[in-house]
């Protein structure tokens, strides 16, 4: 069988295939709440995973998380899949202990062998975090996915959420963005061999010991960045906690030859980007003076990205200090 690019298997690479946030926080709004005093965190938030309390002094985390091909490479894709699902876990502060595969593939058009290498890819990073792949499920789809359903455990008081951010907070960002520029690049063609060794390696690297900082630190809330971009993400954060944010856009990390692409003439901004821009303009205020390549920067639907930090002034929290929540309405970003 011929090698085959699996990006041109699918409509959409990685996180950005996500459903959009406006339709998706629409059709979660109209879904029952769970009424068991067990569940810590559920629907309500916008939250990375379920939190459910076991005793006073246990939790049980679990998440899924799956999407279409970010990169041609089957080993790598399954490396970031797997890296994606698991930093859900490491968002809430948790440590994640066993995962099952969720896999969608055409035996038929693509064969074992790719499969086999995806499957590799996965439990490499599996191992790595120390966690134990024990089953899963497939289904056959023309469109191949891979993912992760993933369950960890934590002490209820050490829960993190996205919706307990404190005005006067600072902003700390784990991992630089733009993934999503990169990726639509490598897809096109248009990407440097560095970019695309950058992009994977950052997509590809685990946020355990971010996670582990960030609790250490006291931090306050928590999330990951991936396919809704930063400012979505920090929009539900903000949203969740009652707070405003401000954002620092020169100072927002990007991964090594985004910023170049996307100051080009045909920018390679994902179907996502565009959607995400399109959904957090309704809440955010950009400054005059933020060029349009930082605005799509920020916009950028990542996949596997860094964890958003929520911290005190002065706390020793991981990653890039970009900005700080604030006092005003909730959800609101004015981006300077």
């Amino acid at each position: 069988m011929p090698p085959v690019r699996l990006t041109t298997l699918s409509h959409g690479s990685g996180c950005a295939c996500k459903l959009p946030a406006a339709e998706l926080h629409g059709l979660l709004a109209e879904l029952p709440r769970a009424t068991d005093h067990g569940v810590l965190v559920g629907l309500e938030t916008a939250d990375d995973a379920a939190a459910y309390r076991v005793s006073a002094e246990l939790a049980v985390v679990s998440t899924a998380d799956f999407f279409t091909p970010i990169v041609d490479d089957p080993y790598d894709f399954g490396r970031v899949a797997a890296a994606n699902a698991l930093s859900d876990v490491y968002a809430m502060g948790a440590r994640p202990l066993m995962a099952l595969n969720l896999v969608a593939w055409s035996l038929e058009e693509l064969g074992g062998d790719v499969l086999r290498a995806v499957l590799r890819g996965g439990a490499q990073a599996a191992g790595e975090a120390g966690v134990a792949i024990t089953g899963g499920h497939s289904i056959d789809d023309r469109e191949p996915k891979y993912g992760l359903a993933v369950t960890g455990t934590v002490h209820p008081d050490r829960l993190m959420r996205n919706s307990t951010g404190r005005a006067g907070d600072e902003l700390y960002l784990t991992k630089p963005v733009g993934g999503g520029a990169a990726s639509t690049a490598m897809k096109r063609g248009a990407a440097s061999p560095e970019l695309a060794r950058a992009t994977v390696e950052v997509m590809s690297s685990l946020n355990r010991d971010a996670s582990e900082r960030a609790v250490g630190a006291g931090a306050s809330a928590m999330t990951d960045v991936t396919g809704f971009g930063l400012l979505g993400h920090l929009r539900e954060l903000a949203a969740a906690s009652g707070v405003a944010a401000m954002v620092a856009a020169a100072d927002v990390p990007a991964i090594p030859g985004v910023l170049d692409l996307l100051s080009g003439a045909e920018p390679p901004i994902a179907g996502g980007s565009r959607r995400n821009r399109s959904w957090v303009e309704e809440t955010v205020t950009w400054a005059p003076g933020v060029p349009e390549p930082r605005r799509w920067l920020l916009c950028d639907a990542m996949t596997s990205g860094g964890l958003l930090v929520a911290a005190p002034p002065g706390a020793d929290a991981p990653g890039t200090r970009i900005g700080r929540l604030e006092r005003g309405e909730p959800g609101r970003i004015s981006v300077v």
